[in-house]
């Protein structure tokens, strides 16, 4: 069967009550996107949108023609992130709005982004904004919501009637085997046979179907592909591309092409049955001060040499389940986005089209 490509989507670009309050009234995504400028000479800052705009996603208009574009160059569905806090949903309303609107007709999944928020874009990783607790009660009416008001949905993507839904960090859930079980125990009482779990296999430690997933995905960036730089030779890099501010020291910084290369040598350990991931780019130095990561230099090209490795070696041939992860359609803050860009326009969709199709 065909690569079914599966972009990450960050609902995020729109106002909502929580953001005015920790951010100021108004912020969205794009308040960090516009305020980015280059740190070093040759600096790819800031990204900035072209034929989509800077789009408020509570507006159809938007999604549909997001839609629309990831239809035109190959895309298969997204995967949004769904942000559950203790039954508090934030960044929504966009979602509400695509499930009660049958034009938006494009498969999809959710991903649960399962972290604390907290301020880290402003450096201050220990200033918690909203916690994240786990308790059997909260599972329960997680789960329950999700069968009543979304798995139902016959957009929602499914494996053989199982509805699809991933954990971003499955290891910080207390007794993450026991919380599957007792999902699929609900799932089944709403007629489902049973949840299809996966989780993003760099942030587990142990074997995803021994843990009750149906799978892992192979997310990047992938901190065990970085190259560390020796502070030995920081100096030199620092003079080498005249970093502003000595950006190179609080951050992290390499070439977009080494980390692919790094990528398609080495082997870590991987267990079961393992979707690839794929990315364009990193960059999240407009949304961090302080451990940001930059993937210099990334272009197309180099991101087509990837992309046919993983067709050619790592994709499931002939399966229902052929899943390719691309992180992401659209972290423009993370520098990480298939929507176009007044630099690369539609280059990177057009790779995925030209290989997939």
């Amino acid at each position: 069967m065909p690569i079914k490509p599966i972009a990450i989507h960050l609902p995020q670009f729109h106002p909502f009550e929580e953001n005015n309050k920790w951010w100021g009234k108004g912020f969205t995504e794009w308040t960090n996107v516009t305020k980015a400028e280059p740190k070093f000479n040759g600096h790819y800052q800031p990204h900035l949108p072209t034929d989509l705009g800077f789009y408020d996603l509570r507006l159809e208009e938007a999604r549909l023609a997001q839609i629309a574009l990831a239809k035109e160059y190959g895309i298969y569905g997204f995967c949004y992130y769904h942000y559950w806090f203790n039954g508090k949903r934030l960044m929504h309303e966009p979602l509400d709005r695509m499930l009660k609107n049958e034009k938006e007709d494009f498969p999809f999944m959710y991903c649960w982004a399962n972290e604390n928020w907290t301020k880290r874009w402003d450096g201050q990783e220990n200033e918690i904004l909203i916690k994240q607790d786990y308790s059997d009660k909260d599972h329960t009416e997680h789960i329950k919501f999700l069968c009543q008001n979304v798995f139902k949905d016959e957009r929602y993507i499914k494996i053989a009637g199982s509805p699809v839904f991933v954990i971003y960090k499955a290891s910080i859930i207390p007794s993450v085997k026991n919380f599957i079980s007792n999902a699929n125990k609900i799932a089944r009482e709403y007629n489902y046979p049973s949840i299809y779990f996966l989780c993003m296999d760099n942030f587990i430690t142990e074997d995803a179907l021994i843990l009750g997933f149906q799978g892992s995905i192979h997310f990047h960036p992938d901190h065990r592909y970085l190259k560390r730089v020796p502070e030995s030779i920081m100096g030199k890099i620092l003079n080498k591309i005249k970093i502003r501010n000595s950006f190179l020291i609080d951050n992290h910084y390499q070439l977009y092409e080494d980390y692919v290369l790094r990528v398609l040598k080495y082997k870590y350990t991987v267990y079961g049955n393992v979707f690839p991931g794929i990315t364009p780019g990193w960059d999240n130095s407009s949304r961090v001060k302080k451990g940001a990561l930059v993937l210099d230099k990334a272009n197309p090209e180099i991101f087509r040499t990837w992309l046919k490795h993983v067709i050619n070696k790592e994709t499931k041939k002939d399966n229902e389940e052929n899943f390719l992860f691309i992180n992401a359609w659209n972290e423009w803050a993370e520098g990480n986005h298939l929507e176009p860009c007044r630099k690369w326009g539609t280059d990177f969709l057009k790779v995925i089209k030209e290989e997939l199709t």
